[in-house]
Parts: structure tokens; sequence; C-alpha cells
């Protein structure tokens, strides 16, 4: 048999995925990454989960070739409606937007409870998905950043509980700590304050009081993130 080879940034995933973990894993497309796990002995059995049968399918396969299939129960549901709580206490929302993963979880409200661990990994609106978690009462208790080609992204490890307020810079970047290993902080900061300084120059176009509102608040984030990086690199100097 081959072997399961994860993407980086499936793989940072499936490091955060505690020991002997009941896994739900939704949105799980090829299941590569209940059935890694499974491989790997650090999970017994996982919910595999998607909204549509193709990839439900593909799934199926992956689990086939790898002889998994007694592992893993497959489920056709839309997020986590499909799911009973008492069914999994580690849920894996890998690859999608960051206000989608929050409307999903919006919808569980059985989520709320620190007993369950959630590994989120937002493509995009990131900063919607932090403001949304801390407002909800979701502790972001660790947070991770992986290169994969040339993309960061960005992985979550949260909990109901512990939560507290963020700025607007670490709803945008998330918290930074003098004792953080992250190698990929650095670079992070500097692409989003890239990422803001062209939102500035497009909206700075406009000429509605919308853009005028918004090009406020991106110059609030921009010189907010600016602050965060000055103090991350300071933090780097030996």
């Amino acid at each position: 048999m081959k072997q399961l080879e994860l993407t980086p940034r499936l793989h940072a995933v499936a490091e955060l995925v505690p020991d002997g973990a009941f896994l739900a894993d939704i949105g799980t497309d090829h299941a590569y990454l209940p059935v890694w796990l499974l491989l790997e002995g650090k999970i017994a059995h996982a919910i595999a989960a998607d909204l549509r049968e193709g990839p439900l399918d593909r799934a199926k396969l992956t689990a086939k070739e790898y002889n998994c299939t007694k592992n893993i129960t497959f489920r056709l549901c839309d997020g986590l409606f499909g799911i009973a709580p008492e069914e999994a206490d580690t849920i894996v929302i890998a690859g999608m937007g960051g206000e989608t993963i929050a409307a999903i979880l919006d919808q569980a409200a059985w989520t709320k409870n620190e007993s369950y661990t959630l590994i989120l990994q937002p493509m995009s609106a990131q900063n919607d998905l932090r403001r949304w978690l801390w407002q909800q009462g979701y502790g972001i208790r660790n947070e991770q950043v992986v290169r994969e080609g040339d993309k960061l992204y960005n992985i979550l490890f949260v909990r109901y509980g512990c939560a507290r307020e963020l700025s607007i810079g670490e709803e945008w970047a998330g918290c930074q700590s003098p004792d953080m290993k992250q190698e990929l902080r650095g670079e992070y900061l500097a692409r989003l304050l890239e990422k803001t300084d062209r939102a500035i120059a497009g909206i700075s176009r406009g000429k509605g009081e919308k853009d005028n509102a918004r090009l406020e608040e991106l110059r609030l984030v921009r010189q907010t993130l600016a602050e965060m990086k000055k103090e991350w690199d300071a933090w780097q100097q030996p």
C-alpha cells in the first residue's frame, strides 16, 4: 500500500488533533485528514462529513484504498447539522471561508462547551472569524501559520470559554507574545500590511460615504498592524 502524504496545510491541522480524539471532519472532500490520522494511530474512528455527494464518494474511495472504511462513518450533511453532540469531541473545519465557518458553528450551539476542541482553518475572512469567535465566547487557545506553496494559512485551535476581546489588529493578525515560537509570524504580518495597503489604495479612488468609512477603518487597521510588526521585530532581536 502506498503511503498517504498530506499537504503542509493539512499536516499542520493533523498535528493539532489530540491523540484519541473522536473526530468529525466537516467538508472532508477526499477524507485525506481522517484517513491519515487513522493510519498514524492518532484516532480510532472518525466521521467524514460533506455537503455534496461527489466529495463524499471521493472520501469513500480514499478510505477503501487505505483499508479504513470500517473506521470511518460517512455523513452527507450541511455543516454540523448531521452530527450529534455525543458523536465527536474534536471538530475540524478546514478549507472554507471564515464567514462560512462561523455560520456552521452558529448553527451548532452545542459546541459552546469547553469539552469540544475546534480546529479551524479559514481560507479567507480570518478577521471576521476571529471577531465572531470572541464575541460568541470562544477562546483562541493557539494559532499556527503554515506555508504551502507561496501562500500562508492560519490554523486556529479553539475551545469555548476564556475568550477575551480582541483589538482590531488582533482580529486581523491574531494575538502575539514574546515567547511565541512562530517562524512565519513576521512574514505573515508583512503580507497583511501589503494587503491593507492595496485595499487602501483601491478604496481611496472612491467618493461615497461608505468608502470614507471603510477607508478610515483600514487606516486604523494598517496603523495597528504596523505597531504589531514593529513589536514582533523587536522581540526577535538577540
